[in-house]
């Protein structure tokens, strides 16, 4: 008898689940069937910044795989259809074709749930004001576009200074506007470690965008026709034609917790390594409104990037597809860019580490993406955490020009298979000038590690 996988969510990791479950098992013994309220599905929303700042001249550059492609493999992909009910024991979800408000049941033998996260909105007033706009899908991306082109004003306001919100700021400074970048925290980037976080700071400065930190927004004042004009902190009022909000995303696992299904800490419904959902035998989860095993801390964290969302996703439809996969966790590597600027870091921040209970040692370096008598050799900062006892890597970050960023990578890797900094500085990594320093950054920072944790263990 023909089973029916119903998939709630159709971009990375509905879809990488959708296409991985079809190429295991054919029609005839598989029928898929998936729902997505948006009007694109399989897309990068991580390239919208780029496609903001023009470097990307059409939003289908983004698209991986359209509607038409995925029907054509036999899924039944319904868009601007949302699921509004997940009824667990009834095998079967309610859908609301948004165009028309039509609704139906459809039944399942197997679920995926994949429905992503939404942006963060404090509830500010004037914060829903025509003019202010996230930026989480392809249809925020063209509004947002929409509204660039149809403003006379060239003031933009961005809240937040994390990825997103540096990657916003960049994107419309490239469109000629004069732009705030609004942040609650004494340095941007968050993800980074203070110190590491003044670097971008300089950087964002240095590019004439003006850099608010410690900055508590409080309203979004609107003028006569109820559109944005400005955005109001506890100190200063900053004058807005557009707002774009950079404050994070929360998981979207309402759906899932309205049927009992089990969320955790952070709102991100609970899996095991199967990606299966606890408790449940035929229903998975994974992407962005999933939790995931960090592997350096040992506990759940809600970490959204597409990376892990198409993993996940393959995960999820291999095992639908009658094989054997597992996600065993992530180590948050995260990479982005400012200008010319490469922010990366993977593992651990200080406050993190200590919130995991670890006693750690520090060891920051300055050096080179080439030998240094190279052409186009330039300056990066590596920053690594280590186990103080034991000398186990617990994370690192990086900050600098050309060739900076992509070494996180090799850091990354020795985080999943447990390293000490020692047994880095052994490391057989690639060289020539061109492409490294004799002892590549990363090197350097691991064996300073190794010096600092050595030092410790003498006192």
């Amino acid at each position: 008898m023909r089973e029916r996988l119903v998939v709630i969510g159709g971009d990375a990791a509905g879809m990488s689940a959708a296409s991985q479950a079809r190429r295991l098992k054919d029609p005839d013994a598989l029928e898929i069937v998936a729902f997505e309220r948006g009007h694109h599905a399989s897309y990068s929303a991580c390239g919208i910044p780029y496609w903001v700042a023009g470097d990307v001249d059409d939003p289908e550059q983004l698209v991986a795989r359209t509607p038409e492609e995925h029907r054509a493999r036999h899924i039944d992909l319904r868009m601007r259809t949302e699921v509004t009910e997940i009824d667990v024991a009834g095998g079967r979800v309610k859908s609301r074709r948004l165009p028309d408000g039509k609704e139906v049941w459809t039944g399942f033998d197997k679920l995926v749930i994949a429905t992503g996260a939404r942006p963060v909105r404090p509830p500010l007033p004037g914060i829903d004001a025509p003019g202010v706009h996230g930026v989480q899908t392809l249809d925020d991306g063209q509004a947002l576009l929409d509204t660039l082109r149809g403003t006379e004003g060239r003031h933009a306001v961005v809240v937040g200074a994390g990825y997103i919100g540096v990657e916003m700021a960049e994107a419309l400074l490239r469109r000629d506007y004069e732009v705030t970048l609004l942040n609650r925290a004494p340095e941007p980037m968050t993800t980074l470690d203070p110190d590491m976080g003044k670097l971008v700071h300089e950087a964002v400065t240095g590019l004439g965008i003006r850099l608010v930190n410690e900055a508590e927004v409080t309203e979004i004042r609107t003028d006569e026709r109820g559109r944005a004009r400005a955005v109001v902190t506890s100190d200063a009022e900053y004058p807005a034609d557009v707002v774009v909000l950079g404050i994070g995303v929360r998981p979207e696992s309402e759906l899932a917790e309205a049927a009992g299904l089990p969320v955790g800490d952070f709102g991100g419904i609970l899996t095991d390594q199967a990606m299966r959902v606890r408790g449940q035998t035929d229903i998975w989860a994974g992407g962005d409104c999933v939790e995931v095993l960090d592997l350096v801390a040992g506990r759940q964290r809600h970490i959204p990037l597409g990376t892990h969302a198409n993993k996940q996703g393959q995960v999820i439809g291999t095992n639908v597809g009658g094989g054997y996969a597992t996600f065993p966790g992530i180590v948050g590597t995260a990479v982005s860019k400012v200008c010319d600027l490469e922010i990366a870091r993977t593992g651990l921040l200080e406050a993190e580490a200590r919130e995991a209970g670890f006693q750690f040692v520090t060891a920051t370096v300055e050096a080179t993406s080439r030998a240094g008598y190279f052409p186009g050799a330039a300056s990066m900062t590596v920053k690594m955490l280590a186990e103080r006892r034991t000398g186990r890597l617990l994370g690192t970050q990086i900050v600098g020009r050309e060739g900076a960023g992509k070494r996180v990578d090799v850091a990354a890797v020795a985080l999943t298979a447990g390293m000490t900094v020692e047994q880095m500085t052994a490391l057989d990594l690639g060289y020539a000038p061109p492409f490294s320093p004799v002892w590549d950054p990363v090197l350097v920072a691991a064996r300073k590690a190794t010096q600092a944790v050595r030092a410790h263990g003498a006192g």
